[in-house]
């Protein structure tokens, strides 16, 4: 019964192994993501710290490549030491999703104040062309998630860029995608998204730190698992003497 159950827990653990390994190319391409997605929307949030969620769990994927390979080599060689290191490497990344876990949760919450304290000014600084960032940002924004202006197109009346142009209008980003030959012009409002970005960038943003959050509980889980099973694993091999002789026929053999 012991030997059973020992090797059950070996195979889990090979399972498990293989798991990380999948679990980490899942976590960096969540990660690069992330930055993919933050690069886009940068200009609307100053706080550099919000990048570090992504950071975390990027590295972290990195580390489980690591993990999967010497937990790999140690369940099969049945290397105490190999499974120590395993174990402990392990109970490090767990401690440090735990930690993603709680960034993400905070710095989601502190999204909606950074965009509120940035948007206005980015607003404030369109020109109208590609060769600034801001422009750029806002032009990508409006069209990507159908918005325009702050809370609606009329906020471009107050922006630097609409008093200067004096043609009351606003960017053609603004215009519906199924319209055609929109300019941007106020006196046809109906071409243009009624609904402001300010509120889409907050929960493009939200939803991005969520789905951080939720990856790193997810494989927290599954790596607290594999540290059960490798603990399994350890105190069977040092405290049961027909485990033993099993693993030193196997060697004989």
């Amino acid at each position: 019964m012991g030997q059973c159950g020992v090797i059950s827990s070996k195979t889990v653990l090979v399972f498990l192994n293989l798991i990380f390994w999948a679990a980490a190319g899942i976590l960096c391409y969540i990660g690069a993501y992330v930055f993919i997605t933050y690069d886009d929307y940068d200009n609307f949030f100053e706080d550099i710290y919000t990048f570090i969620p992504a950071m975390v769990i990027t590295a972290v994927g990195t580390l489980l490549f690591v993990i999967g390979f010497i937990g790999c080599c140690a369940t099969i060689r049945e290397s105490r030491c190999g499974l120590v290191t395993f174990s402990a490497v392990l109970l490090l990344v767990f401690a440090t999703e735990v930690v993603v876990v709680v960034l993400g949760y905070i710095y989601r919450a502190k999204v909606e104040a950074v965009v509120n304290h940035s948007i206005q000014k980015v607003y404030n600084e369109y020109k109208g062309t590609n060769r600034d960032a801001p422009s750029r940002a806002i032009d990508y924004v409006q069209r990507q998630l159908h918005c325009c202006g702050i809370h609606n197109y009329s906020d471009w009346m107050n922006t630097r860029w609409f008093i200067e142009s004096k043609n009351n209008s606003v960017p053609v980003s603004c215009c519906k995608s199924s319209i055609s030959n929109c300019t941007g012009t106020l006196m046809r409002p109906g071409d243009l998204y009624p609904e402001g970005c300010e509120v889409l960038v907050v929960k493009k943003l939200k939803d991005i730190m969520l789905y951080v959050t939720l990856a790193a509980l997810t494989f927290a889980a599954i790596q607290m698992l594999g540290l059960l099973c490798a603990c399994v694993v350890l105190c069977r091999r040092g405290h049961d003497p027909a485990y033993e002789l099993l693993i030193s026929t196997g060697i004989d053999a």
